[in-house]
């Protein structure tokens, strides 16, 4: 039973850290639907603590998810788009009491070893994507993406396109699923 209950914890566990939670807030006064061009604010950007590859890898998952939205591109721009990360790093220990590599719960047996601790690490991470009015220089609309980063380099750009389509899902205000 207690081997059952280990497996299905670990998949609760890891099904968690691939889903990414977002929110979003928004200026009830401002009108989305007249917002049609977009281009994107340099010295906001600019300041976000990510390297410049990553951030390529945002900027370039912003722009296709708005250009698949109706948005064009423009050096006249109705919003600026700007970004920035934070992230953390999670530390967990597990005691698995009695549960040693080898051994499958009390009792006695030739390959139990007693308490065996498992110490894992992962890497929380926020993306804020922000709009901003470019006529007001007001923010009108934040998305906030929260998970867990791969460290895989193979899986970052995946991830990161993962990460902005869950937060423009929310975009315009009104349209997050149901």
């Amino acid at each position: 039973m207690y081997p059952v209950l280990g497996i299905l914890l670990i998949a609760v566990m890891l099904s968690s850290c691939t889903s990414v939670k977002v929110a979003s807030d928004y200026d009830k006064g401002a009108d989305f639907a007249t917002y049609k061009t977009f281009a994107f604010y340099k010295p906001g950007i600019d300041k976000a603590e990510i390297n410049d590859i990553d951030k390529r890898r945002i900027l370039r998952a912003i722009e296709s998810e708005l250009l698949a939205k109706g948005f064009t591109k423009s050096e006249t721009p109705d919003l600026l788009v700007s970004m920035f990360t934070k992230s953390r790093e999670q530390v967990n220990v597990y005691n698995n009491n009695g549960f040693g590599p080898y051994g499958y719960g009390w009792g006695w047996s030739p390959y139990y070893y007693g308490n065996y601790n498992t110490v894992t690490t992962s890497t929380e991470g926020v993306l804020y994507i922000d709009l901003i009015d470019a006529n007001k220089k007001e923010l009108v609309w934040q998305g906030v993406g929260t998970g867990y980063l791969s460290q895989n380099n193979t899986k970052k750009e995946e991830r990161i396109q993962e990460f902005v389509t869950s937060i423009f899902e929310l975009y315009p205000p009104g349209s997050e699923k149901k």
